[in-house]
């Protein structure tokens, strides 16, 4: 039966994934020099987790753990961040938190990022992109193929490039310069954003990106109108699909670089560009909101709000926001960034709404994955897994929900880090990271005291460094943890 009753429409769900926004960057964690008054209004009406995490600390293999429901280091095709030209990460007919709430009766939409690979050959941009969101289980998608820094800087709707010009064909390589297009590497002066090393190949709005693209003129994106682009679609989507259940995964380009917002927020805040782009991405979510108002949807949504990672400063591009922070921690008390095995590079925001099963204003210190979210949204659909779905995902409802279970929904956990041979595992109080090269001391730490880990337990708890790592080798040469 689902969660929502029987005889019951079962509830909307809306998933808005932001990008490398951090544990500090919003005012409900502590954020005070950016104001975030979307976001904390879904965490007064609803559910604020202070132990949440995605599956990796960069972007693609925690995409592709939040649709699977398998943790991407099991699979070599999406363990990595992948370019704009890798093939679909995402197996054919593997199960999907999309495929799945399509079977239960929704329709189903991505607008956003999606970096999870296209096609699996030569890819052409000119006619048919032949295999994408819409094989994982989209019936709609508008978006992107890889990431904002990354080429192409078009935007794919369902198939095909939109506002492309069959005169004016586009090409892109990852391997060496096309066309005539400037790059940042020979041409710095022409930018408006300075670049650090691996961004300097063709310049798109005065920002040179990582790869290299000729023609397609009319497509290319200008930045300051990505967010606005999105959102719109998002809200069209809710529009459109109001009348049956739906699910919309809206996954954002704020805040990863090149950031670039619209005029209307440069400035906004009082922690340089960074910020103005959580403000961006802040009033993207009001949007949302206001539009499931307008449809009298609310009461009968499950929206989510979460990042893919762990804040991160400056990310390829130098922008002011280093030096004009103000004081403003991304992470918060949390040590590290984006791309680490420690908690700033992993454990995120995720607040929750759900009028009439969501407590308003409660707080969980629920461990929870967003890999946990096929198995929960399965739960919510009124749906069971098959044996081969979702091979790492549990059900977490009962956290959301705030019901006393009396024990630990989640025992452990395994995070990635940049890069698919790094690892770490969290059971309980207790988080190894095992040394990276041979030599290298491990690291232990009690996040119950010590969450910032700033004391290494490992000399003092060796009983729980060898527990721990022999929990971890029996996860990696497993097939599944459900």
């Amino acid at each position: 039966m689902a969660a929502s009753g029987g005889g019951v429409r079962p509830p909307n769900i809306v998933f808005i994934l932001a990008d490398d926004i951090g544990y500090g960057d919003l005012g409900c964690y502590g954020a005070r020099l950016v104001h975030t008054p979307n976001v904390d209004r879904l965490a007064r009406e609803g559910v604020r987790f202070t132990d949440a995490h995605a599956s990796a600390s960069v972007c693609t293999p925690t995409r592709y753990s939040f649709l699977t429901g398998e943790y991407a280091w099991r699979n070599p095709a999406g363990d990595h961040i992948l370019s704009g030209e890798d093939p679909m990460a995402i197996g054919p007919g593997r199960t999907t938190v999309a495929s799945l709430l399509k079977r239960a009766g929704y329709a189903t939409g991505l607008v956003g990022k999606w970096h999870l690979g296209i096609d699996s050959g030569a890819i052409d941009w000119n006619g048919e992109v032949r295999t994408g969101p819409l094989e994982a289980g989209f019936d709609y998608a508008y978006y992107y193929a890889a990431t904002n820094d990354r080429v192409p800087c078009v935007f794919i709707e369902n198939h095909r490039v939109t506002h492309l010009d069959p005169a004016d064909p586009l090409t892109t390589s990852y391997k060496e310069k096309i066309g005539n297009e400037p790059t940042g590497k020979e041409y710095p002066d022409m930018l408006k954003l300075k670049l650090v090393e691996g961004h300097d190949g063709t310049i798109v709005d005065g920002i040179s990106r990582i790869g290299y693209m000729s023609g397609g003129k009319a497509a290319w994106w200008k930045d300051e109108e990505i967010a606005d682009t999105f959102t719109s679609k998002a809200v069209a989507f809710i529009e459109q699909k109001r009348d049956a259940p739906f699910f919309l995964y809206f996954a954002t380009h704020d805040i990863h670089q090149p950031r670039w917002p619209h005029p209307r927020f440069r400035g906004s805040t009082g922690c340089g560009t960074r910020c103005d782009a959580i403000a961006e991405f802040d009033s993207g979510v009001g949007k949302v909101l206001a539009a499931l108002d307008r449809a009298n949807l609310a009461s009968n949504t499950l929206i989510i709000v979460s990042s893919d990672n762990g804040g991160a400063m400056d990310d390829g591009y130098m922008s002011y926001d280093v030096r004009d922070a103000h004081g403003h921690r991304p992470n918060g008390a949390l040590r590290g960034f984006k791309g680490s095995l420690w908690e700033g590079g992993h454990r995120d925001p995720f607040v929750a709404r759900w009028p009439g099963r969501i407590k308003p204003g409660s707080e969980s210190n629920e461990l929870l994955c967003l890999m946990d979210m096929m198995a929960t949204f399965a739960a919510v659909s009124g749906q069971r897994l098959e044996a081969a779905d979702g091979p790492d995902s549990l059900n977490l409802l009962p956290a959301l929900l705030g019901q006393r279970h009396g024990r630990t929904l989640r025992e452990h956990l395994v995070m990635q880090g940049n890069g698919s041979r790094r690892l770490a595992i969290r059971r309980g109080k207790w988080k190894l990271i095992p040394p990276a090269r041979a030599g290298d001391p491990a690291e232990l730490y009690d996040l119950g005291t010590d969450p910032g880990e700033t004391c290494n337990l490992a000399s003092e708890h060796p009983e729980a460094v060898r527990e721990l790592s022999a929990l971890l080798k029996k996860i990696r040469t497993g097939d599944r943890t459900r």
